[in-house]
């Protein structure tokens, strides 16, 4: 009796881990993420992801809100301090302040960035430059890029003179 017992927690566990093998690389927890789009704007990035939820989880959501599915998201962006803008079941908005490494003058570096999961399609954006990665788990090498706010501040423009002609 007790090795029918055995061969059935055997055979129970090899069902349950199975699928757990064949997750996909892409996918955290109810949530597959199709795209990260990273655009970057003087220090900060505004990120936007698109993904899909398992169908079954949609109800859950409308019983007991998104707070599960903020967390998750959080989790797979492997930012510390992302504020939410927007989220739906389908996509959702975040803002990093401090996210690039400013040199003054305008000048910017966003650094490497790791993510939890792989990324299907990853496109990081800068007023100079496009970068865009398939099936990637991290941003590599970084990217430096100009600030577009190029004003001057009216305290030093009271400041400048113009020597007279002679």
């Amino acid at each position: 009796m007790r090795a029918y017992a055995v061969m059935l927690l055997i055979i129970l566990s090899a069902s349950m881990v199975v699928p757990v093998m064949a997750a996909n690389e892409d996918r955290y927890s109810y949530i597959t993420v199709q795209d990260i789009q990273v655009q970057l704007d003087n220090g900060s990035a505004v990120i936007h992801v698109n993904y899909k939820v398992e169908e079954n989880t949609r109800f859950i959501f409308f019983l007991l809100g998104k707070q599960d599915l903020k967390n998750k998201l959080m989790r797979i962006l492997n930012y510390q301090d992302a504020k939410i803008n927007r989220i739906d079941l389908s996509s959702a908005d975040f803002t990093v302040e401090d996210a690039s490494l400013s040199y003054g003058n305008g000048i910017y570096w966003y650094p490497s960035h790791t993510f939890n999961i792989a990324i299907p399609l990853l496109s990081v954006k800068s007023p100079q430059a496009v970068k865009n990665f398939t099936m990637t788990k991290e941003f590599p090498g970084g990217m430096g890029y100009f600030a577009t706010d190029t004003r001057i501040v009216q305290s030093d423009v009271n400041n400048i003179t113009i020597p007279k002609e002679k």
